[in-house]
């Protein structure tokens, strides 16, 4: 088997059209020309899921999702304006993270990596 990219990422939510809205309005994401509920980030397409409407339990990613930002300390002030729960910052010395919450508790990493290409 060889894997030729990431295409979607599944992310849970209680309410389609408000993590569409979050992520749209608060990460800048444009929401997917293709299919409604899914907003597109650069080479990748996040598709929002209720499992509560399918009888499944809701469970947040608390994982993470991770986006390369420019300048992670304006980005989560960003969110932090918007009303986002900014829940840490992190210097790993490969890079610089800050962690937000959506509106569904499902972490959102935003970060930068100092190595070249990254």
């Amino acid at each position: 088997m060889r894997i030729e990219q990431v295409d979607f990422v599944s992310v849970p939510t209680r309410d389609s059209a408000r993590a569409v809205a979050w992520y749209r309005d608060v990460l800048g994401l444009p929401v997917s020309a293709s299919k409604a509920g899914e907003v597109e980030a650069p080479g990748l397409t996040l598709s929002f899921w209720a499992p509560e409407e399918q009888g499944e339990k809701f469970v947040p990613n608390e994982n993470g999702i991770a986006f390369r930002v420019a300048d992670v300390e304006a980005a989560i002030e960003e969110a932090r304006a918007a009303g986002s729960e900014v829940i840490g910052i992190e210097d790993t010395g490969v890079c610089y993270m800050g962690f937000v919450k959506d509106p569904d508790g499902n972490v959102v990493i935003l970060h930068r990596r100092y190595a070249a290409g990254g």
